[in-house]
C-alpha cells in the first residue's frame, strides 16, 4: 500500500511517499481503506521530535482521517464493512498513523460519518473541533450564561470554539481579523475585535464588563498577564497552544479572584473524552453547523510540501491530503 511515512525523526524532508506492507488489525481493531487526511501542527511535532512520543519506524505520519471500513474483527463490534468512519488520534503513543492507503483504527478511537458530510469538510474539522470541545467543556467547565473570549476567532480551533460555545448558551467575545469579522460573527460570536487594534485589551475589557469566565487563546501568545486581569471572579484560562511560550503567570490576582490556569493537549485526552467530543462534532456536522474556514486538498504524495508550509505560516485554514484513487 502507498503511504507518507518517515524512518527517522527530523524536518519534512524525512517525510517519505511509497510502499509499506498492508496493517494487520488486532482482535478490538477496524482496518480502514483512507479516503483524506489532514495535516496539523502537532503532526510536525511528532515527525521533528519536538514532542516525545513512542514511534517505530517505519512510522506513517497523520492524525486524522476518514475512511471505509474494510474488515472489522470480532472485538470490534458496531462497525461492518463498507461503514464510512472517521479517527481523530493516530499516529502517536505507538500508534501507527493515518497517511496510508489503510490503516488499523482500535475500536473505541472510530467513529461513523454521518450521512452526507463531506469527507474532507470531517477530517479537516475533526481535530480542531475535537480540540475546542475539550477547550471548553472537559477543562474549562463552560456553563450556559457565561462570557467566553476566543483569541483567535477566525482559525480552524477558533470557529470551532465559537459555535460549539454559543451554542452551549454562552456569550462570545472574541478577536479576529477585520477580514473575518462578518464570518465569526455568522458563527455565533457576540462581539468580534480586531486583534490589530492597538488597544485591543481594552476593547475586551469593554466587551466584558463583568469579567470573562473563559479565555482561550488559539493564536499561542498565550499573554497571560492580559488575560488574568480580564477575568471574572472564578474565572479559567485554557491554555492548548504554544509549545515553546514562557508567559509570566501573575499570581497574585490568580488567587485573589480564586481563578485558574489550566493547559492540555489533545494527545492526552482519554478515549471517552474522545468519544464524548465525536458525538458533539457527529451532531454539529450533521447539522451543518460546523465547518472548517478554508481547505485545500493535495495529493498525499505531497505530504512534505504540506508540513514545510504549515511550519512556515503559508497555510490559511486546513490542507487535506487526499489518499491515492480516493475522493475527497
Amino acid at each position: 500500500m502507498l503511504a507518507a511515512y518517515i524512518e527517522e525523526l527530523g524536518a519534512p524532508d524525512v517525510i517519505r511517499h511509497g510502499e509499506l506492507p498492508t496493517p494487520r488489525p488486532g482482535p478490538t481493531d477496524v482496518l480502514v481503506n483512507v479516503e483524506v487526511t489532514a495535516v496539523n501542527h502537532v503532526d510536525t511535532f511528532v515527525r521533528s521530535g519536538a514532542w516525545r512520543t513512542p514511534v517505530q519506524f517505519p512510522f506513517v505520519i497523520g492524525r486524522d482521517l476518514v475512511g471505509t471500513v474494510a474488515a472489522a474483527s470480532p472485538g470490534a463490534p458496531g462497525f461492518a464493512v463498507g461503514d464510512r468512519v472517521w479517527c481523530n488520534s493516530l499516529g502517536h503513543a505507538g500508534r501507527q498513523g493515518a497517511a496510508a492507503e489503510q490503516v488499523v483504527v482500535p475500536a473505541d478511537r472510530l467513529y461513523h460519518l454521518p450521512e452526507g458530510v463531506s469527507p474532507a469538510d470531517a477530517v479537516a474539522v475533526a481535530h480542531p473541533a475535537a480540540t475546542a470541545y475539550l477547550a471548553l467543556f472537559t477543562h474549562g467547565r463552560l456553563r450556559a450564561g457565561e462570557t467566553v473570549v476566543v483569541i483567535g476567532g477566525g482559525g480552524n480551533v477558533g470557529s470551532a470554539l465559537i459555535v460549539m460555545a454559543s451554542r452551549a448558551g454562552a456569550r462570545v467575545v472574541t478577536t479576529a481579523s477585520a477580514r473575518d469579522a462578518e464570518y465569526c460573527r455568522a458563527l455565533g460570536a457576540a462581539e468580534v475585535i480586531d486583534y490589530r487594534d492597538p488597544d485591543v485589551m481594552k476593547c475586551l475589557r469593554e466587551a466584558c464588563p463583568r469579567g470573562a469566565d473563559l479565555y482561550i487563546d488559539t493564536s499561542a501568545r498565550n499573554d497571560l498577564e492580559s488575560a488574568v486581569e480580564l477575568l471574572a471572579r472564578r474565572g479559567r484560562v485554557v491554555v492548548l497552544a504554544g509549545l515553546r511560550t514562557r508567559p509570566v503567570l501573575p499570581a497574585g490576582p490568580l488567587y485573589l479572584k480564586d481563578c485558574s490556569v489550566v493547559g492540555f493537549a489533545i494527545s492526552q485526552a482519554t478515549v471517552t473524552e474522545l468519544a464524548d467530543a465525536a458525538a458533539t462534532i457527529n451532531r454539529l456536522l450533521a447539522d451543518g453547523a460546523l465547518r472548517p474556514p478554508a481547505v485545500e486538498t493535495l495529493p498525499l504524495s505531497a505530504a512534505a510540501e504540506a508540513h514545510r508550509r504549515l511550519e512556515a505560516g503559508e497555510v490559511r485554514g486546513k490542507m487535506v491530503l487526499r489518499v491515492t484513487g480516493a475522493e475527497a
